[in-house]
């Protein structure tokens, strides 16, 4: 796990190395273990590193093969990188080290891009090919490792983050006014765009080829994989299942824990982190455990369940893990922004400030935490959002349904008062077709009920559990923090995909009824009572962990922010947004803006989404659009 850099002139200048130390040093923090450098005239490669398998030095990079021909620069983990490597040996390829990079290097100089296919695990990587004077780049699966790139006239970088880019005196900053409309429709950019205009996120499961030759400075990319969420055409029996999720469950868990350091695990107080730690804690006796709670002397409503300590508490208690956690009030948030939004880069999904002080927490015992990221997507965590769009004419009405639902900060209806300073710029960007995009060919045959929940199940993929992924990289990188996720273990995702949905919900019959004939509070409180979702992976876990956290409602790792933001923090939102000075304001109609905080503050509505991307996007605008 690390951070990695790059410059590649396409003119055939020379790389200044002072330059690319620049773009490296800027993501030390991914890597405060060491770091190195690799030139060979118009291609440089930086790296900073965080060790974790082989700490020895002969782990360094950007690794070259003996002949010279091959300079790799790596961010990830391969967790089947020893069986690997005993296949590179057996085809006569030798070792000088036992870490998974130089597999990875070796597994390019023999299959070439086909390596990326045989790897299980998380990786962003870039490849020089001196002989062919091509550069390779590749990123894992579900996008759990970035990577950014961008073309500057004759010049092409790439780093882990924002940051090593902007490093760099030839980029310049705008903010690319397409991808902020795009943010504000769906908290979360479905697109390769970013913040900054020029510069994007290298898509995920894809790699590409960027030879000198190349004149119209365009990089295309290819999908090697990509999700496919179906019924089954024989399934198995039922019990199958069970012991098949069970055993690839365990197996994915237990791949993870290779480390030559100490490995953690999140505990929420949910199904997902504590049954992973009950597996890990099989395997690491006393294993170090992390949550984060909340203050809710000010909460109200829902959120005064927010708080998961006591569920968390219990599971250390049960599993003998040696527990730490923290609790968050109002004021951390305040405290936090800024610094959150420098590593975070650019707003997306959720407000992920409580996930930085997790990862600062666990930072100060392990180098390496397990997450339960990725069940909710897998085993349909999520039951209230797919049944908005289970019975449908076709499938473009099922997207209007559903594009619908994920308009989550401003509908459509008044975006174009919101944005009124700048919708001559963007009145042609069309939201919806962003979001039909998503699906790519996925669109045909759509006859069941079932057929539209595999789609969603396959939308939130692609954005909702890439955008979490993209936050948990960039928080616990801050901290030098590697983050693992053994939901999303190759084999175990391909085995839930094909997993039928009468497996993973609980009455499909009962929710078409609900969703013709109910209107939607009443369909929201079917799902509630009917403790819907995951139906499968509860009945795996309960073999691990107590049946009231397997049976316990669904809930997100949220702050009560709704009730801050009336309250505690109230005063901070108005002196951020309510000024004259407010940065949000050159892009957004201050009384459209205002008129909806209003809305919240008064008790109206509840819009606390909103106000967390209004005052990130506020704090992001002074790091990285303004000069200190």
């Amino acid at each position: 796990m690390c951070g990695i850099a790059g410059i590649y002139n396409l003119n055939g200048e020379p790389v200044s190395p002072v330059l690319l130390r620049k773009m490296t040093d800027a993501i030390a923090h991914r890597g405060p273990d060491g770091e190195g450098f690799y030139t060979d005239s118009f291609v440089g490669l930086g790296h900073r590193r965080l060790a974790i398998i082989d700490l020895s030095p002969a782990g360094h990079q950007p690794m070259v093969t003996q002949d010279k021909q091959y300079a790799l620069t790596y961010n990830g983990e391969i967790y089947n990188f020893q069986e690997l490597r005993a296949e590179l040996e057996s085809l006569g390829h030798h070792f000088h080290s036992r870490t998974d990079s130089e597999v990875v290097l070796n597994a390019y100089v023999e299959w070439g891009s086909g390596c990326v296919e045989k790897f299980n695990g998380m990786f962003a990587l870039a490849i020089w090919d001196k002989s062919r004077q091509e550069l390779f780049l590749a990123r894992d699966r579900y996008g759990i490792k970035p990577l950014y790139y961008t073309f500057q006239g004759n010049t092409f970088l790439f780093g882990s983050e924002q940051k090593a880019i902007l490093a760099h005196p030839a980029v310049e900053r705008e903010v690319d006014l397409e991808a902020l409309l795009e943010y504000f429709t769906f908290q979360n950019i479905f697109t390769d765009k970013t913040l900054l205009k020029g510069i994007k996120l290298f898509p995920a499961g894809s790699y590409a080829y960027l030879p000198l030759s190349t004149t119209n400075h365009e990089l295309r990319t290819m999908s090697y994989w990509d999700f496919h969420f179906r019924e089954p055409d024989h399934p198995l029996r039922d019990e199958e299942y069970l012991e098949e999720l069970d055993r690839l469950f365990k197996q994915a868990v237990n791949r993870q824990l290779v480390s030559d350091v100490d490995v953690g695990s999140y505990l929420s107080g949910g199904m997902d982190s504590g049954s992973i730690t009950a597996i890990a804690a099989m395997q690491l006796p006393y294993i170090k455990t992390f949550t984060c709670g909340f203050d809710l002397n000010s909460a109200s409503g829902l959120e005064m369940g927010f708080d998961e300590r006591q569920k968390a508490e219990y599971m250390s208690y049960l599993f003998k893990t040696e527990h730490y956690e923290m609790v968050l009030k109002a004021g951390d948030m305040e405290r936090v922004l800024p610094k959150l939004a420098w590593h975070l880069e650019e707003p997306r999904v959720g407000q992920s400030y409580p996930n930085y002080y997790v990862a600062q927490l666990a930072s100060k015992f392990v180098k390496v935490v397990l997450s339960g990221a990725g069940g909710d997507e897998l085993f349909c965590g999520y039951p209230w959002r797919y049944y908005r769009a289970v019975v449908n004419d076709d499938f473009e009405h099922y997207v209007d349904k559903y594009y619908q639902f994920w308009q989550r900060l401003i509908p459509n209806k008044t975006i174009h008062e919101v944005f009124s300073p700048i919708w001559d710029k963007i009145s042609h960007v069309w939201t919806r077709d962003i979001f039909r995009s998503v699906f790519h060919d996925h669109a045909e045959n759509l006859t069941r009920p079932e057929d539209y929940i595999n789609h969603s199940l396959y939308f939130e993929a692609k954005t909702f559990l890439h955008g979490l992924l993209v936050v948990e990289d960039k928080l616990s990188m801050a901290h030098g923090l590697e983050t693992r996720v053994p939901f999303l273990d190759n084999d175990l995702v391909d085995f839930a995909m094909n997993v039928p949905t009468r497996l993973k919900l609980r009455n499909l019959t009962e929710v078409v009824k609900l969703n013709e004939n109910e209107p939607e509070p009443k369909a929201a409180w079917y799902c509630k009572k009917s403790n819907d979702g995951k139906l499968l992976l509860r009945n795996v876990m309960e073999r691990y962990i107590p049946a009231d956290v397997t049976n316990a409602e669904k809930q997100g790792f949220s702050a009560p922010d709704a009730s801050w933001f009336r309250g505690d923090s109230i005063e901070y939102v108005r002196k951020t947004l309510y000024n004259g000075h407010a940065r949000v304001f050159d892009f957004m109609g201050r009384a459209a803006v205002q008129k909806l905080l209003d809305e919240h503050i008064e008790g109206k509505q509840n819009r606390r989404l909103f106000i967390w991307s209004l005052l990130n996007f506020e704090q992001w605008h002074r790091k990285f659009l303004e000069k200190s």
